[in-house]
């Protein structure tokens, strides 16, 4: 598929899906993957964040006589499939409802480490990596989505697997054990290529026994926001697919649960 910059991206998909057929589809032909894992009281989190939580407020046939049901729930913004805003970690900058739409539209490209990670749960992407990726599908576009596949998503919903411990509280987190992106890596894409977002099937941009956040921190501090706990970056190709990934506009948020999806080409 032809790579389309950002500006025309969101009419170009409206022209083509109207242009391409007499009843107008309203998204190009591209089989669509849903790329967010399900809330539910199985959703991963953060050792020292609370779960998620359904409270059923209403569920039933009513005193008129027709069925209603609503309910309640509550979560942390970093929890399950979700976007990290540049705020959690870079002061004054954008939190989620300032993030621009066209930022979190783009076209994908997924850089595999599947068999490093299986071979060390604490890897870190490296430029190297980076590097080979380009070597054999060409330089990362301009205003790409980079997405990261670990494979660890295969791992949810068992958080021992996926994160390397079931412990809660501070000392989960010091025992956490899952790949993430190496700082020099993440320095080097925002000083060597223009992104627009970056994603990763792990609980974070870090790898898990990060205690300082170094790649959060580059990344954050040029605008650039990440996706954690994608899912299924297996059914998508190296390049060629496009990600819409629209979070909660949580006014003031620094995260927010994310529904992502992948337009295959």
């Amino acid at each position: 598929m032809k790579y389309i910059k950002p500006m025309p991206l969101l009419v170009a998909i409206v022209t083509i899906a109207c242009s391409s057929s007499p009843q107008g589809a309203v998204f190009p032909a591209g089989e669509l993957v849903d790329l967010s894992h399900t809330y539910d009281s199985q959703a991963i989190y953060w050792p020292t964040a609370e779960g998620f939580q359904l409270r059923r407020d209403a569920d039933g046939i009513t005193p008129a006589g027709y069925y209603y049901a609503a309910n309640s729930f509550f979560t942390s913004e970093h929890g399950g499939t979700h976007i990290d805003a540049p705020v959690h970690f870079a002061e004054g900058h954008l939190t989620v409802d300032k993030i621009p739409v066209q930022q979190l539209i783009g076209a994908a490209v997924v850089i595999d480490v599947v068999e490093q990670s299986e071979r060390d749960a604490d890897y870190q992407v490296t430029t190297d990596d980076i590097e080979r990726f380009e070597q054999q599908h060409g330089a990362i576009p301009m205003d790409a989505i980079v997405l990261l596949r670990t494979g660890f998503s295969r791992r949810w919903p068992g958080a021992e697997r996926y994160l390397g411990t079931t412990l809660r509280g501070e000392e989960g987190a010091r025992n956490l054990h899952f790949p993430g992106l190496h700082p020099d890596a993440a320095r080097w894409i925002v000083a060597n290529r223009r992104i627009r977002a970056i994603g990763i099937d792990t609980a974070s941009i870090d790898y898990g026994q990060s205690t300082l956040f170094e790649s959060h921190r580059a990344l954050y501090e040029r605008d650039i926001p990440a996706f954690e706990n994608l899912t299924a970056l297996d059914r998508l190709p190296a390049t060629g697919a496009y990600v819409i990934a629209l979070p909660m506009k949580i006014g003031g948020g620094s995260g927010a649960p994310l529904r992502a999806v992948a337009i295959l080409p």
